[in-house]
C-alpha cells in the first residue's frame, strides 16, 4: 500500500485545525451567530450566539489541499468547480440569514435555480470535455453496470441536488452532518484508491478537513458549518459518486441523508393532504427533519401519528446512534462492491 495517500488527509486535517482558532473568532466579531426558533427544540435555545458559517474552514482546507495536487490529478478540476459553486451558494444563503437578517436566506426558488445552474455547467463539462462514462454500477450484481444513455444526465441532476439537500437537512445537531459525511467520504476514498480513479487527493482532503472540523463541531459545538458547509459537502459527495460511477449506491451509503429528506417530504405532504381534506393539518413526526423527532417529548400536545419515543433523547445519544447506523450502511455498501 502506498502510504503517500495519507498525506492529503494530514495536510487537510492540519489546515482545518489551524483555521479553527483563526476563523471562529472572526465569525464571532462579525456576529455570524446562529439563531434558534422559539417554537423549535427547547434545548437548542442555548445554542443561540454560536458562530455559524464554519463551513468555510472545510471549504478552504479542501480547496488548498486539492490545488497542491491538481497538476497530477486533473480530474480534480470539475470537482473543485462544483464544490466552490455550492459553497458560494451556501455562503450567500448564510450571509442573507445572519448578516442581512432575512430569516429564510435565499428563497427556495432562488436556491434551487442556482443549484441547477451550477449542476448544469458541471454536467456539460463532464459529458462534453471530460468524457466521463454515463454507466452506473448496479448494487448487489457483482460488478455489472447499467447503461441508460442520455437519461443518466437528468439523473445526475437528481443525485447532486438530492444529496446536497439531504446533507443540508441532516445538519441540525452538533457533529451530526460532519460525522456522517466523514464516513461517506472515507468510503469514496477507499474506492478511489482501490480503482485509481484519479480523484484520490480530494477525497482524502475531505476526510481530513472533516476530522479537523469535528474537533470544533462535536457537542457542545464551538461552531456550526451552516449552509456554507452542508451545501459544499453535499455537492462534493454527489460528484464523487458520479465520477466513480457509484450513483446507485447513494441511497444505501447516504441512507441517513435519504431518511432525513424523506421525513421532511412525508411531513409536508401529509400536512397539506390532511389540511385540504379535514381543514386541519396533521403531522406524521413530532418534528422534522427526522433527528428532531427524537428531541420532542411524546404526548406533550404535539398531534403526530408517531409519538414514540415519549422521553426526549439527549442530543449526543442521537448523534452516536445515527453515526453507528452510518457505519453499518457504509459496510453494507462496501459489500455491494466488486473492486477491480
Amino acid at each position: 500500500m502506498d502510504y503517500k495517500v495519507f498525506i492529503p488527509v494530514l495536510i487537510s486535517f492540519v489546515l482545518s485545525v489551524i483555521l479553527g482558532p483563526l476563523v471562529i473568532p472572526v465569525l464571532r466579531r462579525l456576529k455570524m451567530d446562529q439563531t434558534e426558533r422559539e417554537d423549535g427544540v427547547q434545548s437548542h435555545l442555548k445554542k443561540t450566539g454560536t458562530p455559524t458559517m464554519g463551513g468555510v474552514m472545510i471549504l478552504l482546507a479542501v480547496v488548498i489541499t486539492s490545488v497542491i495536487y491538481i497538476g497530477r490529478y486533473p480530474k480534480i478540476i470539475p470537482i473543485l468547480f462544483l464544490t466552490l459553486g455550492f459553497g458560494l451558494i451556501g455562503f450567500l444563503d448564510d450571509y442573507l440569514k445572519v448578516v442581512m437578517k432575512r430569516s429564510d436566506g435565499l428563497y427556495p426558488k432562488q436556491k434551487m435555480a442556482l443549484q441547477i445552474v451550477v449542476t448544469a455547467i458541471f454536467a456539460f463539462y463532464m459529458v462534453k470535455f471530460a468524457g466521463v462514462s454515463l454507466t452506473m454500477l448496479i448494487p448487489f450484481t457483482g460488478g455489472k453496470y447499467l447503461d441508460i444513455g442520455w437519461v443518466a444526465i437528468p439523473l445526475m441532476f437528481f443525485v447532486v441536488i438530492g444529496t446536497v439537500n439531504g446533507v443540508n437537512f441532516t445538519d441540525g445537531l452538533d457533529g451530526l452532518a460532519s460525522s456522517v459525511t466523514v464516513m461517506v467520504a472515507t468510503f469514496f476514498t477507499v474506492v478511489a484508491v482501490g480503482t485509481q480513479s484519479g480523484i484520490e487527493p480530494i477525497t482524502c482532503a475531505v476526510v481530513g478537513a472533516l476530522m479537523g472540523f469535528l474537533l470544533f463541531n462535536v457537542f457542545p459545538a464551538k461552531v456550526f458549518m451552516g449552509d456554507t458547509g452542508s451545501l459544499t459537502l453535499g455537492g462534493i459527495i454527489a460528484v464523487f459518486a458520479i465520477i466513480i460511477r457509484k450513483e446507485l449506491l447513494i441511497p444505501i451509503l447516504c441512507g441517513i441523508f435519504f431518511a432525513e429528506s424523506i421525513s421532511v417530504m412525508m411531513q409536508v405532504a401529509y400536512f397539506k393532504y390532511t389540511k385540504k381534506k379535514y381543514g386541519v393539518g396533521k403531522r406524521i413526526f413530532k418534528m422534522t427533519p427526522l433527528h428532531h423527532h427524537f428531541q420532542k417529548p411524546g404526548n406533550a400536545g404535539i398531534e403526530a401519528l408517531l409519538q414514540k419515543p415519549f422521553n426526549v433523547v439527549p442530543e449526543s445519544k442521537i448523534v452516536v446512534r445515527f453515526w453507528l447506523i452510518g457505519i453499518i450502511l457504509a459496510v453494507i455498501t462496501i459489500v455491494t462492491l466488486k473492486m477491480r
